[in-house]
């Protein structure tokens, strides 16, 4: 296992790559920024939304993807105030709420004036699902996050509407098996996020293809038919979500803190609008020895808002750390018992990189050395 020598980024994430003078592809992704003329880029943008703007007569112009988040305000901000566009919203509803995600939700939809289209996947099947996404390999929420990949081109294909606008390509942005840069989102459902898995793996006397409709990926023909063009928001400008929160907040987004501080991580304004989901990118940690917090504080670390002394010394403090009430949603909703969750996560903890201390998996020190450095474990 080693580290990025710029950012705090390791090679056991998934699809990510380093050069051979031991920088992570996010961090040379985001140096290569600089070369980028952003204004051409913006030009083509326009030249995109000025193809679609109109082009249903007064029906929608396009579909933005979105949750509660920062940086779903920020894409709405941009296609109905800058490019002036008639967005429809459509989301994938959460299991469970913040008080502060329903504010920003309803609060997004008062400032900007869209309408939303929300699906509410069936809890039945959601809760057979995060089980057995759990139990198979440590990757509950699957389902969701498949349902918010493909079903937003299902509602574009029944409605109408080709455009589709989703924020940042995350395989490319932060790290995966997707290296080459694209506006097309096409085929975001092979990212890391909601790799497809044989559907073999979910069904059972309880569970069939017509109960996993939202989360099907519609098929070349019918994409083709419909002449679909999902696109990413981040090819065309230079994406930073600490940015995306600056803008929402001055349209009303309020950040978690004053509801609840949540332990083990460092910021209070990615993902809050769910309880119990954050159990999902946690679990990168048994596995990888790196959760949400790495991703986050590399992002900083990026962007100049923070060395990577200081990152380093978070992740020693926080890395490790499970959310009590981010695990008791989880367990709530999907009725897993503590005991079996916990028994789970020590058959696929990573123990050559992880040990365990005072019954919590923690990095092993010579990983901990190799952080320091930015360099390789001696494992």
């Amino acid at each position: 296992m080693k580290y990025c020598k710029n950012c705090v980024m390791p090679d056991t994430c998934p699809g990510i790559k380093f050069t051979e003078d031991g920088i992570c592809y996010p961090c040379m992704v985001k140096k290569n920024r600089e070369k980028i003329d952003w204004s051409k880029r913006r030009a083509e943008f326009e030249k995109l939304a000025d193809k679609y703007r109109g082009s249903n007569g007064d029906y929608y112009d396009c579909i933005v993807t979105v949750s509660a988040g920062k940086d779903s305000y920020y894409q709405v901000y941009t296609m109905k105030q800058r490019l002036g566009m008639n967005p429809l919203l459509v989301n994938i509803d959460n299991w469970t709420w913040t008080e502060t995600g329903r504010y920003n939700q309803r609060n997004m939809l008062e400032v900007f004036g869209c309408d939303l289209h929300s699906l509410t996947l069936n809890r039945k099947v959601a809760k057979k699902m995060l089980r057995k996404g759990f139990f198979y390999r440590l990757i509950p929420t699957w389902y969701w996050d498949r349902g918010v990949y493909a079903y937003p081109l299902h509602i574009a294909i029944k409605l109408g509407i080709p455009l589709i606008v989703y924020g940042e390509n995350i395989s490319f942005e932060y790290g995966g098996f997707q290296t080459e840069e694209t506006y097309s989102a096409l085929d975001q459902i092979n990212n890391n996020v909601a790799t497809p898995i044989p559907w073999e793996v979910w069904l059972d006397d309880e569970i069939t293809m017509k109960d996993l409709n939202p989360i099907q990926y519609p098929t070349e023909a019918e994409i083709k038919k419909a002449k679909l063009e999902p696109i990413y928001l981040s090819y065309f400008e230079a994406w930073d979500g600490y940015r995306n929160m600056e803008v929402a907040k001055t349209f009303g987004f309020h950040t978690l803190e004053k509801e609840w501080v949540r332990q083990g991580l460092s910021e209070s304004y990615e993902q809050i609008d769910t309880v119990g989901y954050n159990v999902h990118p946690w679990l990168k940690f048994p596995k990888f020895g790196h959760q949400h917090n790495t991703d986050m504080i590399s992002q900083w670390i990026r962007d100049g808002r923070m060395t990577r002394k200081d990152g380093v010394e978070l992740i020693k403090e926080r890395e490790h750390i499970l959310d009590p009430k981010m695990l008791a949603d989880f367990l709530a909703f999907t009725e897993i018992s503590e005991k079996d969750f916990w028994e789970t996560v020590d058959k696929f903890a990573n123990r050559e990189i992880l040990e365990k201390r005072d019954g919590i998996w923690r990095l092993k020190p010579q990983v901990i050395k190799a952080l320091e450095r930015g360099g390789e474990a001696e494992l």
